[in-house]
């Protein structure tokens, strides 16, 4: 990883900081934007390092409301689904990419949460959490993943590491 690639990463992050308090509810927050903005312009990699710390940082500007544990789990499903995405948009089809992205991130994500929700024993957990998460889930995912491939569209045609 070279100097302007750490950099690019780096002001992306704080991107994900500013989106992080355009909050849609609780710490689900357009903070997602650059992660998946930076997996199609940077690759995967960059893309879920960009989103793992985005979601942290929106967990943080929200006090963290299901404890750390759960947002460090969150982070690394969200480094997961990232880098997915920019596997599915350069391999396959930018539209498939697409969905996949808002479901794994709109309801795979939701359903992921509901066995650590348990363990470690939130207030509401289980199934109950899942059926407040999902489409507040559902819709950030769409708003981020939308915005994001359009942002790519208009101002990174052909500029991605990957010369894609």
């Amino acid at each position: 990883m070279d100097t302007k690639m750490l950099v690019k990463m780096a002001m992306l992050i704080a991107l994900s900081g500013i989106g992080a308090m355009i909050k849609i509810q609780g710490s689900i927050a357009l903070d997602a934007v650059p992660g998946f903005y930076a997996a199609l312009l940077l690759g995967p990699m960059a893309g879920g390092i960009v989103a793992f710390a985005g979601h942290l940082i929106s967990a943080l500007t929200a006090g963290f409301p299901m404890t750390v544990p759960m947002h460090l789990v969150v982070a690394v499903e969200m480094f997961i689904i990232v880098a997915l995405f920019s596997v599915v948009w350069q391999k396959i089809n930018p539209w498939v990419a697409i969905i996949v992205g808002i479901l794994l991130n709109g309801v795979g994500a939701g359903l992921l949460v509901v066995p650590m929700s348990i363990l470690l024993g939130l207030p509401l957990n289980g199934w109950a959490l899942f059926a407040v998460i999902w489409m507040p889930l559902l819709i950030g995912s769409t708003v981020n993943i939308l915005i994001a491939a359009s942002l790519y569209k208009i101002m990174g045609k052909g500029k991605s590491v990957n010369g894609n």
